[in-house]
């Protein structure tokens, strides 16, 4: 079916299930250890062999000889793939950089062979036994010198580089109140708690793997592509994804490592990417340097906006789009934002969590605070002047819905802004100065077109099946509750199937489209088999009622079972969403508000206590809302205060590429946090009414922390993380 923004009322109105509280109904597997993850699928290829990846050990150069005899010998190997006896492979649809390298080395822990055995130690013993002889190159890998020949990158999922509006540069100089900041974000590891981890298997000319992926057709794609075999060869299988964060949108060295590997070793084979592999492996978010600078009249109004970025990425690599948190959040008629593309020789720079908005947010967010104490206005009131209900580069583009000054008014009397002291540092309990800070949340809201499949068995029962991918999200439970919703069934007697290629294509996990998308995908499966019902009770489809397992029609009245008959009775449909995206734009709105203590001898910095306000539609499952809300507040915190990849300028790699040396928030760094979610629907987005949260939780949460920092201090860090020795030299 397709969507056009003019459907109505509908039956997900009535939310008997939707939007209830309701706990993971995959919750039980997960906490008894019964969801097989991708690594684990003992019973699906039995008695499988390892593969262990060997990388790279220069940043740039070339292999001029490796000998593999060592290994092809030792004990329990059954096979060692290189480029040299691989075939033909090709790089697939998204990969910057060959998943098996050689001769030419791009980056450090590139993958150059997989070594496979009977065992994982026999496997990473063999690897000890690979000589491999190099001849380096000199690379980039300063982002600070490489932005100096920085390009003018293309634009990215319809996003033009560059923007502007009006005379800027005569509005800034004009400006009364004016600041000109440049900040700096790093390199961050997605970290998630699960590997990359595959294991593949053949069949004949026929492959399958189980893998971590949020993208099921996309992967399979890639797949088929790098290996040169048609799609309908390949089946991709990822039921239960521990954790991506945007890691795990395309395939890695570990599933097509495992492929190759099983192909040479004639048995299935499992792969996963030891930890300290991970970071300098896979991909990474890109760090940033963005220069910020404002203009603001007596009255507090922007009349001058100018927001540049540079970032870095492997060549012909993407780049981190920082300018689009800022573009459109604020008024202002004179404005220009600009992203340039620097090449650098690290690992590939891709998709984390809230790619462009959450490094973005990280610094102008402290800019908005900067610029409102120069005018001398509370920084909430600062925002509350300077809020628009369209788009300041295009006015004639309007927000679909908008409650961004509700969302400060309401966390502001919630945290209690009324008591901050403006002043920094004035505010003291013992040795610890403290400070409160706020920053605006601003997350696009998307779709993408997303199918499934709905059956009712001669039992009553309702299956779900569909490629959606549960990345810890709660994908199995809302999709649950649509169909419970839409088929008037109990949740109980709905089952749901997910992340597998042989069911019908939806949106998959990623950039906060993922829950909207594919609950409208059953939504449109669905309506199509309540009319299948309607057809075989012989009454039109507006007339019929399905409630309690029933379908009742003027004076019929039939279980849905037997509706269904011996056979069972199944549709399939997926939603085609008609956006106008010249009218209208689709986003996600909130405020974070923080309180820090900072120890006025050591200039440690503990977080007190954190508030989110989250305008965000319709909200399906509160609980699992709130839980992306606040794990996003967690890894906001982690990028304020002590998250980075620190880059070997010499050498060219990630030094601390482990969870020893890169250091993510625990518990004892997390106090008490507050998620509250303001009371509406969107009906322009989807059937659901409903937006993303999975990313609009992490977006200005860094800016926050850094500017309740500042409020305790007085000391304005513009270079992330917010560290001890940064405090003590500021």
């Amino acid at each position: 079916m397709k969507f056009t923004q003019t459907e109505g009322k509908n039956r997900t109105d009535r939310q008997k299930v939707i939007g209830k509280a309701t706990p993971r109904i995959e919750g039980a597997l997960k906490a008894t250890g019964k969801a097989t993850y991708a690594y684990e699928w003992h019973d699906i290829a039995p008695k499988p062999a390892f593969g262990y990846v060997l990388g790279a050990a220069i940043a740039k150069g070339r292999i001029t000889s490796m000998d593999t005899s060592g290994a092809e010998s030792s004990a329990g190997v059954l096979a060692v793939v290189t480029a040299e006896n691989a075939g033909p492979l090709d790089k697939g649809n998204f990969n910057v950089v060959k998943l098996l390298a050689g001769p030419e080395i791009q980056h450090y822990h590139q993958a150059i062979a997989v070594i496979v055995a009977r065992t994982f130690e026999e496997a990473r013993a063999g690897a000890t036994k690979i000589k491999v002889r190099y001849a380096s190159e000199p690379g980039v890998y300063d982002l600070e010198v490489a932005k100096e020949t920085a390009v003018k990158p293309p634009a990215r999922w319809g996003n033009e580089p560059d923007s502007a509006a009006g005379d800027f540069a005569g509005a800034f100089a004009a400006a009364p109140f004016k600041i000109d900041a440049t900040y700096h974000t790093p390199a961050h590891s997605h970290a998630m708690m699960e590997p990359f981890a595959s294991i593949a298997a053949w069949k004949g000319d026929e492959l399958t793997v189980w893998t971590a992926n949020q993208m099921i057709a996309w992967s399979r794609a890639d797949l088929a592509k790098t290996l040169k075999m048609p799609p309908e060869k390949v089946r991709v299988v990822s039921p239960y994804v521990g954790g991506g964060f945007g890691g795990k949108l395309w395939i890695r060295a570990d599933v097509l490592l495992a492929a190759l590997g099983a192909r040479a070793a004639k048995r299935p084979v499992k792969v996963a990417l030891p930890r300290p592999m991970m970071a300098n492996n896979t991909v990474h978010r890109p760090a940033t340097i963005q220069r910020v600078r404002l203009g603001a009249g007596k009255d507090g109004k922007i009349t001058a906006f100018a927001h540049e970025n540079w970032a870095g990425n492997q060549k012909g690599g993407s780049t981190e789009t920082a300018t689009l948190a800022s573009r459109a959040l604020y008024a202002g008629a004179n404005r220009m934002t600009s992203n340039r593309n620097a090449t650098l020789d690290l690992p590939e720079g891709n998709a984390m969590r809230a790619p462009g908005d959450a490094p973005g947010s990280m610094a102008f967010e402290i800019a908005i605070d900067e610029i409102a104490e120069k005018v001398g206005l509370d920084p909430v009131e600062f925002r509350v002047i300077n809020d628009t209900q369209v788009n300041p580069e295009k006015p004639a583009q309007t927000y679909s819905t908008r409650k961004l000054i509700q969302c400060l008014k309401t966390g502001a009397e919630k945290f209690g802004w009324s008591k901050r002291n403006a002043k920094p540092g004035a505010v003291r309990d013992g040795n610890w100065l403290v400070g409160l800070g706020v920053a605006t949340a601003y997350r696009g809201a998307p779709t993408m077109n997303s199918g499934a499949r709905v059956r009712i068995e001669s039992s009553g029962r309702v299956i779900v099946e569909t490629d959606m991918t549960d990345i810890g999200t709660g994908s199995y439970t809302i999709i649950g509750q649509t169909a419970a919703e839409m088929m008037g069934v109990p949740l109980d007697r709905v089952d749901v199937r997910l992340g597998d290629s042989n069911f019908p294509v939806s949106a998959g996990s990623g950039g906060q489209f993922g829950a909207v998308s594919a609950t409208s995908g059953v939504y449109a499966a669905c309506l199509k088999l309540r009319e299948a019902i309607a057809t075989k009770l012989g009454v039109a489809a507006d007339t019929l009622e399905i409630d309690d397992g029933f379908a009742v029609a003027g004076s019929k009245r039939v279980a849905l079972g037997e509706v269904a008959g011996t056979e069972g009775l199944s549709a399939e449909d997926k939603i085609e969403f008609a956006t106008d995206r010249e009218k209208h734009l689709h986003y996600t709105f909130g405020a974070h508000f923080v309180e820090v203590g900072v120890h006025a001898i050591t200039s440690e910095v503990r977080v007190r206590r954190m508030l989110a306000v989250c305008h965000a539609g319709r909200i399906l499952n509160p609980p699992a809302a709130r839980n992306q809300i606040i794990g996003a507040m967690t890894m906001g915190v982690g990028a304020a205060l002590m998250e980075e990849l620190v880059v070997d300028k010499k050498v060219g790699f990630f030094v601390n590429h482990d969870l020893a040396s890169y250091e993510v928030p625990v518990h004892a760094d997390i106090p008490h946090q507050e998620c509250v979610f303001l009371d509406d629907e969107d009906p322009t987005v989807s059937p659901m009414k409903a937006l993303g949260v999975g990313e609009l939780g992490i977006c200005g949460v860094s800016a926050a922390v850094a500017n309740a920092v500042y409020n305790a201090t007085g000391k304005r860090v513009r270079d992330y993380p917010i560290t001890i020795d940064k405090l003590m030299r500021t």
